[in-house]
């Protein structure tokens, strides 16, 4: 039976005093084989994300399926209070976890993060001057690519074909770029050309580079409003398009930072991540800029018109090679970019 009244019915929760959410899956199921270093990987992840986040920064774990260890060390964390939210689940898939975190919140900007993420100081200050600079920007990754320039992007070609603001720059930092293509397992990931430009939107002083990669990604929350629920893939099968569809389909822009704020690890330890990882500087809590936003999306039309009919339109081979002699790129890199 019950007895007495609940003194949280019809209570209203308290603001919060946090603005940034951070979602990491973590599925380690055992540490042998392809697992055998992803516990201390994912222990140098959590620790430069504490270095590197400000004190408005809610961070959620989903130990989506992981061995009792792992288990035990994120329930540490959380009685620690060095985690805000740990939620436990067998394995329900990668996008599945991360849905997980996004509902029963209620935050401006949420990153997606893989648990093999090396977060360097000034992550979250860039990736806020990139949605100031540029109002659509609704995804924000912290590692540019040369590569991700027609993923996803049409829409930005659409807006800025006759803008002299979109243009090729110089790759800020190349050896970011290779170090992406060594954590893949493929140092040839980038070629030449590709190191050394990249295609960039600029705002005043600030350029951000045109698409955005997966393994850590902020964005606009108001791209999960119409989210589906569940995803029958445990990985790939489509499954990103969960979160890149909505980015879109709402007319928003998917860039990146113009400099490298974060390292991808791999599932294998190197010297290289203790040496970066010492040589972050811990995050001064007083300096936090809360970006303004103007643009919340356009009509479902615009989605159509820009990312379905003007694609076909603006990726084709021929039409692809004027637009990309238009902004800057020489007759030669154009053959294998």
């Amino acid at each position: 039976m019950r007895v007495g009244f609940n003194p949280q019915k019809d209570q209203k929760q308290i603001n919060s005093e946090y603005f940034h959410q951070i979602i990491i899956p973590v599925y380690i199921p055992n540490q042998e084989g392809y697992f055998k270093d992803a516990f201390i990987i994912l222990k140098y992840s959590l620790e430069s994300l504490f270095k590197t986040c400000h004190n408005k920064t809610y961070i959620t774990i989903v130990n989506n399926g992981s061995c009792a260890e792992v288990a035990c060390y994120l329930q540490e964390l959380f009685v620690g209070n060095k985690i805000h939210e740990l939620i436990h689940s067998t394995n329900i898939g990668y996008i599945n976890a991360m849905l997980k975190g996004v509902c029963g919140q209620n935050f401006p900007l949420i990153t997606t993060a893989d648990a093999d993420v090396l977060f360097l100081e000034g992550w979250q200050k860039n990736t806020y001057n990139v949605f100031e600079a540029f109002p659509k920007a609704g995804a924000v990754c912290p590692t540019p690519s040369s590569r991700s320039y027609k993923t996803h992007t049409s829409n930005i070609f659409w807006d800025m074909i006759f803008s002299k603001k979109m243009q090729f720059s110089t790759v800020k930092n190349p050896a970011a770029l290779k170090a992406f293509g060594h954590s893949v397992g493929n140092p040839n990931f980038y070629n030449k050309y590709q190191l050394s430009k990249y295609l960039t939107l600029t705002n005043n002083d600030l350029k951000a580079v045109v698409g955005a990669g997966h393994f850590v990604v902020t964005y606009r929350a108001i791209i999960f409003n119409e989210l589906s629920k569940h995803t029958p893939y445990v990985l790939g099968g489509g499954s990103d398009d969960m979160f890149d569809l909505p980015v879109i389909k709402k007319d928003f822009w998917r860039l990146s930072t113009e400099d490298n704020y974060t390292y991808h690890m791999g599932n294998v330890y190197e010297d290289w991540i203790d040496k970066i990882f010492q040589e972050i500087k811990k995050n001064n809590p007083e300096k936090i800029h809360i970006p303004t936003f103007t643009f919340y999306g356009n009509k479902k039309w615009l989605y159509i018109l820009k990312s379905k009919i003007f694609t076909k339109f603006i990726f084709q081979k021929f039409i692809l090679k004027l637009f990309l002699k238009s902004r800057g790129l020489s007759k030669e890199a154009i053959t294998q970019y």
